[in-house]
Order: structure tokens, then sequence, then C-alpha cells
């Protein structure tokens, strides 16, 4: 085992019966509240380690943060929770006494856990904020699981993960959510609850997971809702502090709980619109905290160890392989990044087309074309922060965009964009988020001729709070469209978006709720569009269609049970 809380993954042998049990049957695993997890009396005594078996036992539920899984493979996936009792200590350590604790994990094929196939230890350690990232493997490949892990004493809620399809295989379906943008002040995480009991099989979330911002500094039309504990994030306990705040969240503990996640950043999660190693606003010891923000990042997200940071670098972009009916491309467009141009803003800048400059950097550009050389998916799916198709707020001859997005980096988005027209991929979608409202465009390879052939489709969510409530504009459209043809679609409500691939199509349900000011607001579809097999551009299917039946999500069984039976 690693001093951070990696080991080496027993493979449990198989229990009888389990393989007809390991079929997907999309149950529920989320409790109506996901409220607390109580002590559990009479279970298997704690496991201790010589650094914990003197010490005195936490009586508190340490599972305040709840538990979360990510980067599924064919034969696993990866589990993650972390130990707080006092989750926002301004420490940072969640009111956790500075020793290890010895937890249990447990993978089962069914909810009640009778049909464990796979189980360990890992070490929560105080430095690292008592996180665990746990590495499942020898798994099933397209399989639903269930997953739970115990502490001193206390049990977890129960996840329920995916691992993906086999590597030549393509499934039927994939049921994928994508989501950004979540201001903890600006209101009511509703939208992730309403994405949990859509029951997804992967979750991607595309940035701006939390944000950066002391209390009161940040105000969304109309007030915030709620606060932020301490100061502006600046340091390790700050970033940990915030993060922990955010995952205390019923609602966002839910959307984790339902299946794996895709996770890449954008800027709050460090500093508004930083670039590389340039902050936003001069600052000494920017350096310094970006490492700190890196180490917290890495600690609160189901990411595998090729993630863990290395002072100020984190190795985030990866791909992701559904079988052969998509390939995951997911990009980081801030470590790399040359600085804004003209000093950030919407500008008509010179330095937008030097075709020296780039968004990507150079390496991870050749990684995304090679990957689209190499690919023989159905669909390649580019999983990124910020706007891709062009956006011109300017109805004159002048040109005048967002310095912060593609438009800042017109040379990178060119070679990018042919480089996936160069290699015939065969459906490519952008998936965006970062702008606060939903937006669907055609991409271009010239986006000055309006007549030139749509060569992908971009997907932009909305946010899931930042900003406010918003606005609704039923007909989805917006002044731009006047100058911009290429952009289709435009609602300024919060939300996120439910997509549905095939071999045949990929189905866009833009989904939205009323207000994340006031709790608990229904959700709807606003708008839904279709990307068909080998044919480019979005169709619109259906403009604020009746929404499907919601898939409601019954009670889980009691998380504590059979804990000591069902131990293989």
């Amino acid at each position: 085992m690693s001093s951070d809380g990696h080991l080496e993954v027993k493979h449990w042998p198989l229990s009888a019966g389990t393989v007809g049990h390991m079929e997907t049957s999309r149950r529920s695993v989320l409790k109506a509240g996901l409220a607390s997890t109580a002590a559990v009396a009479g279970l298997t005594p704690a496991l201790t380690t010589p650094a914990t078996a003197a010490a005195t036992p936490v009586r508190q539920n340490p599972f305040t943060l709840g538990i979360a899984s990510g980067d599924p493979w064919p034969d696993g996936f990866v589990l993650w929770t972390r130990l707080a009792v006092d989750p926002v200590a301004p420490d940072g350590l969640g009111g956790m006494p500075s020793r290890a604790y010895a937890v249990q994990w447990q993978v089962a094929t069914d909810a009640r856990f009778q049909h464990v196939v796979r189980a360990g230890v890992a070490v929560a350690r105080p430095e690292h904020a008592h996180a665990i990232h746990v590495t499942v493997q020898g798994l099933q490949p397209g399989r639903e699981y269930y997953y739970r892990f115990r502490a001193e004493g206390h049990v977890s809620h129960t996840g329920r993960t995916l691992t993906s399809p086999a590597r030549g295989t393509t499934p039927r379906e994939l049921s994928m959510s994508f989501v950004s943008c979540s201001q903890f002040e600006h209101g009511w995480f509703t939208a992730y609850r309403r994405l949990a009991e859509d029951h997804p099989d992967l979750v991607l979330h595309l940035g701006d997971y939390q944000y950066e911002y002391t209390k009161g500094t940040y105000v969304a039309p109309g007030g915030n809702v709620r606060d932020h504990d301490g100061p502006e994030t600046t340091d390790l306990a700050s970033y940990r502090q915030r993060h922990a705040q955010y995952k205390t969240d019923l609602d966002l503990q839910a959307a984790h709980a339902v299946a794996p996640w895709l996770v890449v950043w954008d800027d709050h999660e460090l500093d508004n619109n930083w670039a590389d190693e340039t902050p936003e606003r001069p600052e000494d010891g920017f350096l310094a905290r970006r490492a700190a923000a890196f180490q917290a990042y890495y600690e609160n997200m189901p990411l595998r160890a090729s993630s863990k940071p290395r002072g100020i670098d984190l190795q985030l972009f990866r791909r992701v392989k559904w079988g052969e009916l998509a390939t995951f491309h997911m990009l980081d467009t801030r470590q790399y990044r040359d600085d804004q141009g003209c000093g950030d803003g919407y500008k008509d800048c010179p330095a937008a087309v030097d075709p020296k400059r780039s968004i990507t950097g150079e390496r991870q550009e050749k990684w995304l074309i090679d990957g689209f050389r190499r690919s023989e998916a159905r669909w390649d799916i580019i999983g990124q922060q910020v706007f891709f198709a062009q956006r011109d707020n300017n109805s004159g001859p002048v040109k005048v965009t967002s310095m912060d997005s593609w438009d800042g980096y017109a040379a990178s988005r060119d070679r990018i964009t042919r480089g996936w027209v160069d290699a015939r991929v065969r459906n490519p979608v952008v998936l965006t988020g970062d702008v606060h409202a939903h937006w669907a465009s055609d991409l271009k390879l010239d986006y000055d001729d309006p007549t030139s052939r749509t060569v992908g489709s971009e997907l932009v969510c909305s946010s899931i709070t930042s900003g406010g409530d918003g606005a609704d504009s039923p007909t989805g459209s917006h002044p731009w469209f006047a100058w911009n043809p290429h952009l289709r679609f435009q609602n300024n409500l919060r939300g996120y978006v439910n997509t549905t691939i095939t071999p045949e199509s990929l189905v866009a349900d833009f989904r939205t709720v009323r207000a994340v000011r006031t709790k608990d607001a229904e959700v709807f579809t606003r708008a839904q569009f279709t990307v068909e097999d080998r044919k480019p551009g979005l169709n619109l299917t259906a403009d604020n269609p009746p929404a499907a039946a919601t898939r409601v999500l019954s009670a889980a069984t009691d998380d504590t049970v059979a804990w000591e039976t069902s131990r293989p």
C-alpha cells in the first residue's frame, strides 16, 4: 500500500450465483434523503493498523462528504471517499484527528451486497485530508456494480457505478449527462438531484465544480441564498475547506452516487480566468496557490493515480472509451494555454488569430489529433470547458469575440477541427460548459462563410446554479443568431444536458429548472436535438417536448445490511 491511501486490490473470487446478477438493471441505489448514515452496531470490529490501534475511535459519522466513483474502464473504476466529522473546519482537515484510519470498501453486483465480488482496505491519512482513492480492477466489462465504505463502525450510503463495455463491442445505448458551473452561494443544487433522478450511466463534469470567492464577493441577481465559509481560497487549507463545503450538499452527493463521473476543471477550481502560470490579476505566490488548488482537487475527485499532482502540474487530459460506441477525449484548456489576448474580455484582438497561440498546448493538441487518427469509435466526444464555435457579439463588420474561449485561439481551434476532418472522424461532438446558459451550435471550418459545410456539433450545458435563476427563452433564439447562423439554440435557465447515444444517433435533451433560488424546483426539457450518424450538424427534434417519464429512484436497501455475512 502506498503512503497516500492507494492500495493493491485483493481479487476476491466470485460468489456463487454472481454472474446472473451482473447485467445492468438501472435499479435505484439512492435514499430519498441521503441525509446521514447511522452508526452500525454488531458488525465486524473496525480494522486497525499499528498507527490507529491505540487511538480513541471516531464516534460521529465520518462519511459526511458522500462517496463517488469515476474513470471507468472495462475491468474497473476508481472509488472515492473522504472522512470528515466537521467538514468546514478552517484548517481544511474536516475535524479528523491527525492519524490514519482504516477504511473498508466493498463492490457487489446487487444493492443488498449479497454478492460481493471485490473488497479490501484503504488507509485514509491526515496528509491527504483523509481522502482515499481505490482503483478497483478485475471486474466484468459493461456491468452495473454497487459499492460502499465502512470506517470506525460507520457505513457510508451505497453508490451505483459501471464498468465500460469491452473493447471491440458496441453497446446498444449509453445514457450520458454533462454539467458545469455550480456556485454554492447562487442557488440550491436541485439540478444535481434531478440529474440523479434521471439515472444516467455516466456523468461528465466540465468544470467550475467549486468557486474560489469569499462570502459576498460574487453575488447573483436577487442576492445569494447561502454563503461560502472561510476566506477566498488561496492555500491548501482553504481549498480543502471549500471542496468539503460543496460536498456536504446532499443533492451533489446524490449525483455522485448514481453513476461514475469523468471530471475536468475550468478556472474557478483555482482562480477566475487563469492561464497556465498567469493569474487573473498580478499575484505574489500564484504558483504555490496553483499547487495547493491542484492538490485539493485531486484529493476530492474520483481520479486515477495517473492524475496525482506533481508540484504545480497535474495530468488531467485523458481518454476513456465506451466500447466502440464512443470515445471521450477529456481536455484541459487551462493548464497549458497562452494567456488571453488583449487583456481578456470581448475584443477585436489581433492575438486571437495568431497561429503560434494555443489553448491546449502543443503536447495536448498532438495527443488529441493522434487520438482522432486512431479512433474506431462511432462517436468521438470532446469534453472540454469553453465555447468552441465562433460567437461574434457585433453585428457590424468588426468581429468581437471572447478572448477566454476558443475564439481567442482561432488557429488552435482550426488545427483541431481540421484534425478531425482530415482523420475522417465519423461523428465529432464537442461538449462545453462555462457560459451559464444552454447553447447548441453547428461547427464549421469557416465560420465567416455561412454556406461552408458543417463538420461537427457543439452542445453547451447551462450552469447548475451560477448566475442565479436566469431567464427562460422558450423559442431558443438569441439576437446574435442573425449574424452567427451556425448558432442554433440558447436558453438562460439553469440545468444540465442528458444525452442518449446509440450507433444511429446522439439525442440531447436540454434539461432546465425554473429557479435555483428556491429549493426543489421541477425539471423539464426545453428542447431536444438529434445528431444522426454520419450527418454532422444538429436537427431540432422538438421544442419543449413533453418531458420523458422521469425514472424515479426508489429507496435503497439499508446500507448496513449484511456487511458481516457478505464479506468474501
